[in-house]
């Protein structure tokens, strides 16, 4: 009987053990369009999966694209609590900053440096108060041309610094989408074209330039 129990106990350990570490960990890309469009087929969050399934990891991650199309940091924050906090993140990327400079022009709004930065530091104190890891992106391009002569490149480096900042005040993992991909436009555009490196139209990412994304988020999944 002592035997057949000691057998039992191993037993129930063994199992539990298992749905522990089969226990996946959810992962949420928070974002714009580009983020949206991520989930597509040939989309940076797609192409994450296939990665994990190509490194033997797909059973440990759950990822998740929570992007939505025209959404500035404010609107992130007012859609924090549904689809972000509610489902339990282990980790979170913030990519957003594109439509808070893109907008001012096309549109006439966009947001003011100040409000950005109160705004996402706000967004990062919730997630950080719900357990969960922050890891967080500067925006990447409105325009592709070399030498900074983009219309809204000032803008877009004044934003990008804001996010830089904001990662060091409140200590949090960085991924410099924006000088990385200056970097890469640099040594890769000798035409100085506007759009076609990693752009379909100077902002949305083509297959490259979601490949790119991949291989960038890769190193904080893995």
């Amino acid at each position: 009987m002592k035997r057949l129990l000691l057998y039992s106990s191993f037993i129930f350990a063994v199992v539990s053990l298992s749905a522990f570490t089969m226990q996946k960990k959810k992962v949420i890309f928070f974002g714009d369009s580009i983020t949206q469009a991520g989930v597509a087929p040939n989309g940076y969050i797609t192409l994450l999966q296939q990665m994990l399934v190509k490194n033997g990891r797909d059973k440990a991650f759950d990822l998740v694209g929570a992007g939505i199309g025209g959404n500035k940091v404010y609107d992130l924050y007012l859609r924090l609590e549904e689809d972000v906090l509610s489902k339990k993140p282990d980790l979170v990327f913030i990519y957003v900053g594109i439509n808070d400079v893109w907008h001012k022009r096309s549109f006439g709004t966009g947001t003011d440096p100040d409000k950005f930065e109160k705004f996402y530091n706000r967004i990062i104190e919730k997630i950080q108060a719900a357990g969960a890891k922050v890891v967080i992106c500067t925006p990447t391009v409105v325009g592709e041309k070399k030498g900074f002569v983009n219309e809204l490149d000032g803008d877009l480096n004044k934003y990008a610094e804001i996010v830089r900042r904001i990662a060091k005040n409140k200590n949090v993992e960085l991924i410099d989408l924006h000088k990385n991909i200056i970097d890469y436009i640099n040594k890769h555009n000798p035409e100085d074209k506007n759009s076609g490196i990693f752009t379909t139209d100077g902002v949305h990412m083509n297959d490259d330039g979601n490949r790119f994304l991949a291989e960038q988020f890769w190193g904080y999944i893995k």
